[in-house]
């Protein structure tokens, strides 16, 4: 049972959080100024302390009025303070992932991007964004993915589809003068700390990597056309690159999925690979940059699969015959297609 003074504090959460619940913008900055007057610096166990083990239930109070209110700018700049409490007090790691998985990162984005939001706004979304990045490489590349991303999938709604996808699909194979300019005479002193996944082009391929999953998962339409524009030849290329291991893993968890929806992208993939390496790339994709040795990626780096030829062979998308097909039509079409793939290697 809890004690008197458990319940006590308990009725004064759900009073104050009542309280919040029936204010209007006026009484809500004011609960925020004294909110941020009074908790500023705190730890974790400090807030659950103040708000009876409750304090999540007043962070998605101000994470729901953020996404509500953000394009008005209505008590901006308190709100995202008191977010800021909550994110960076010390072993804030819950709340952390509970503003990350409402959408926050995004949220915090938009506002940056909204030419009426005073700079004093901005500037506090901005240190939230900080503290955000501050806390681990992979919330950095949660920032740097989630507005690209978002962008990327409204701009296939539009004339610049085509032209967009093969661009993705371009940066999946930066070219040697691309590289090579990038990369400066100091890195090649063997006594010096390669730095070489740290250039822009290869975290550029990574995200392109990332986006056309993103994109292909949401469209078996795009994904279709990216088949036509060699996506695949392009992502086992990428796998190959053991200059960035982010590359590597994006790239394969993005063929994992072609080579799951189309039959024709398994036939090529495997016969390519080689058995070995194809099995070690089914079982875990995620995971094979670490698996692999020199030569398989030498492997990936230098594959020529090209199944465009294949999906040339009928009017049919191969996403469609797959339906209509039963699983001996469809090693039959397999055969046809590598049949017809060496007679025009031998003409």
């Amino acid at each position: 049972m809890t004690s008197i003074k458990e319940q006590a504090a308990i009725s004064r959460l759900l009073s104050f959080l009542q309280d919040w619940d029936n204010a209007g913008k006026v009484t809500r900055s004011h609960i925020l100024n004294n909110f941020i007057e009074a908790n500023q610096g705190k730890t974790a166990p400090e807030l659950e302390q103040e708000f009876s083990q409750g304090a999540s239930l007043f962070l998605v109070r101000l994470t729901t009025w953020l996404r509500l209110t953000y394009m008005t700018g209505s008590c901006l700049e308190k709100l995202l303070k008191s977010i800021g409490i909550f994110l960076s007090a010390v072993s804030s790691n819950r709340y952390l992932i509970e503003f990350l998985e409402v959408g926050g990162v995004l949220t915090l984005l938009e506002i940056l991007g909204l030419e009426k939001i005073k700079d004093k706004d901005k500037k506090e979304s901005i240190k939230l964004l900080q503290v955000i990045a501050n806390s681990g490489r992979k919330y950095k590349e949660l920032i740097c993915e989630s507005y690209a991303i978002e962008l990327i999938k409204d701009l296939v709604n539009y004339d610049v589809c085509t032209a967009l996808l093969k661009g993705l699909v371009d940066l999946l194979i930066p070219s040697v003068k691309e590289t090579s300019k990038l990369q400066p005479k100091i890195l090649n002193d063997s006594t010096v700390l390669q730095l070489t996944a740290r250039l822009p082009v290869f975290l550029q391929q990574a995200a392109a990597a990332k986006a056309i999953g993103v994109l292909a998962r949401n469209n078996i339409s795009l994904a279709e056309e990216m088949l036509h524009l060699r996506v695949v030849h392009s992502l086992m290329a990428a796998m190959g690159n053991t200059d960035h291991s982010n590359s590597q893993r994006q790239a394969s968890l993005t063929l994992e999925y072609f080579v799951q929806m189309f039959p024709v992208v398994e036939e090529h993939v495997r016969r390519s690979m080689g058995e070995e390496l194809y099995k070690l790339f089914r079982s875990n994709a995620e995971d094979l940059y670490m698996k692999i040795d020199s030569i398989q990626a030498d492997v990936l780096a230098a594959n020529e699969v090209n199944v465009t030829r294949a999906l040339n062979l009928s009017g049919l998308s191969y996403s469609s015959m797959s339906f209509y097909l039963g699983p001996r039509d469809q090693e039959q079409l397999a055969y046809i297609t590598h049949f017809q793939e060496d007679m025009e290697g031998k003409e």
